[in-house]
């Protein structure tokens, strides 16, 4: 949506595959949802779900600054399930849009991926591990 100026708003639906593969990270594979709400003058919010093989899932809060080729976006970890019940921690990442079709319908990947987290449950068995790019 356009507001005054050249000022933008938009919500937008992300989904996508996530390995978290390497040194030092869990090489655990999840599919990763995110909505988010953008307003090119305040910054982005959001909220995102990582699901893992087994149905357990990760739960974040997602903000974000920066223009669409200089960005940072930062989420942080507030619970999940099974064993992902009581996820605490942050990460952070860079956003770029690969093809955008004329009908709305937009491609992308992130860039830089960084950051931990803390199963702080006691029936959990593991956690996500320190995913750094």
């Amino acid at each position: 949506m356009r507001l005054e100026g050249d000022r933008n708003a938009s919500i937008a639906s992300f989904n996508g595959s996530l390995v978290l593969a390497g040194p030092s990270r869990p090489n655990v594979g999840f599919r990763s949802e995110a909505i988010v709400f953008n307003d090119s003058s305040t910054g982005m919010i959001g909220r995102a779900v990582w699901t893992d093989e087994h149905g357990d899932q990760a739960f974040s809060e997602l903000q974000g600054m920066g223009t669409r080729t200089d960005n940072k976006i930062v989420g942080t970890f507030v619970g999940g399930t099974g064993r992902y019940a009581g996820a605490v921690g942050t990460y952070e990442f860079s956003w770029r849009f690969v093809l955008e079709s004329e009908d709305g319908n937009m491609q992308g990947e992130s860039m830089g991926l960084k950051g931990r987290v803390r199963v702080e449950s006691s029936h959990a068995t593991s956690s996500l591990g320190d995913p750094r790019s």
